[in-house]
């Protein structure tokens, strides 16, 4: 008698198995215990602002949201909104640290980076550095201070210089002086009235000149003639040739101000980017490029300190990272090592001024040393 040889077929070879903890998923020698151990010591909650409204629905943990976004940058550097959100819907780490909170979509993602971070994140380096300096007894003493230049995301044909603009704004004083002579020769001269000349002119002195020469002589603005073939009046010329001159000057002021004291250049795309020389020459022409100055001062191996600056020289931006340095660990560097780039006389003043060593070589020191005399 034959029989019948029934196989249960119901089950499939994924089945779920009952307790799941992630915990026990996760390899023992992963990074991210390590990223939980510092961060967990760091009261997070104190960066973050309470929105006081209702949205009727669970609300994102700020302190989750940003230890995703602090270990997804860890582990990849930069990286896009949406592989993070990526990562915490597959990646079983990301899912341990959001702890049973809903996967967070990159637009979650990119307005909590931007409403939360933008003004917190260097408190938050700074806090998690003083934990990590007393765990691994990080000596702040010396200090090895380095920079590198960063190209802006600007255009690189949108420079404005400085000393052109000041040549520029000089020649524009000499054509305002010469239109005050004749103004002065032939319009009010028979009224016993005369424009004071000067070397240099301000915009309000040259408004206030211009309302009362449109006053003094009856100019009406109104009745100016314009285009192709009229005659224009002498008045008229003279009224629209400071004018123009007046519209220049502001324009030159402007650039000016933009680039400061200690700046020679900038960007019309990016006002806080200045033109220099950076290392990825890729157009082949020795051609400035708009940058950034980015300074890092290490202490055992870890960042202490970031900065950027405007600044092409590195002379220019020791000092406003030493006091960045103090201000975050509340003491001095007393060996602040740096290269040549650094050296210079009010720099070494600066060190002996705060009781710091004078580490950095000057700018001709191994011409000066290695030079037969």
């Amino acid at each position: 008698m034959k029989t019948n040889n029934y196989i249960q077929t119901n089950y499939t070879p994924k089945q779920l198995k009952l307790p799941i903890e992630i915990e026990k998923i996760i390899d023992f020698s992963d990074p991210v215990y390590s990223f939980c151990e510092i961060v967990d010591l760091i009261d997070l909650s104190q960066f973050f602002v309470v929105k006081g409204y209702k949205t009727y629905r669970p609300r994102y943990s700020y302190t989750k949201l940003l230890k995703i976004v602090l270990f997804s940058f860890m582990e990849n550097g930069y990286l896009s909104l949406r592989k993070i959100e990526k990562s915490c819907k597959t990646d079983i780490r990301y899912m341990w640290l959001l702890d049973d909170m809903k996967a967070p979509s990159f637009a979650t993602i990119g307005d909590f980076i931007r409403e939360n971070l933008t003004n917190t994140i260097e408190s938050i380096f700074v806090e998690i550095n003083k934990v990590i300096f007393q765990k691994e007894h990080v000596d702040l003493d010396h200090t090895y201070i380095d920079g590198t230049k960063i190209e802006a995301n600007a255009n690189k044909y949108s420079w404005v210089w400085k000393k052109s603009c000041i040549k520029n704004r000089d020649k524009t004083f000499e054509k305002v002086s010469k239109i005050i002579d004749k103004i002065n020769v032939e319009d009010l001269e028979l009224m016993n009235v005369k424009i004071e000349k000067r070397s240099e002119y301000t915009i309000e002195y040259l408004e206030h000149m211009l309302e009362n020469y449109r006053k003094t002589c009856c100019i009406e603005v109104e009745k100016f003639v314009h285009g192709k073939g009229v005659r224009k009046t002498s008045y008229q010329r003279k009224y629209e040739k400071l004018s123009e001159y007046i519209e220049k000057l502001k324009k030159y002021a402007k650039h000016i101000e933009i680039c400061g004291e200690k700046r020679n250049s900038y960007s019309k795309t990016d006002n806080s980017a200045t033109f220099m020389r950076i290392k990825r020459d890729y157009m082949g022409n020795d051609q400035l490029l708009p940058a950034y100055n980015m300074q890092v001062a290490v202490c055992d191996e870890y960042i202490a300190t970031v900065d950027v600056k405007q600044y092409a020289s590195d002379m220019d931006c020791f000092v406003p990272l030493v006091e960045k340095f103090n201000k975050q660990y509340g003491k001095y560097p007393k060996y602040p090592v740096a290269d040549a780039g650094y050296g210079s006389f009010n720099n070494y003043i600066y060190c002996e001024q705060h009781n710091m060593q004078k580490f950095m070589k000057f700018t001709m020191f191994e011409k000066e040393t290695k030079d037969e005399k």
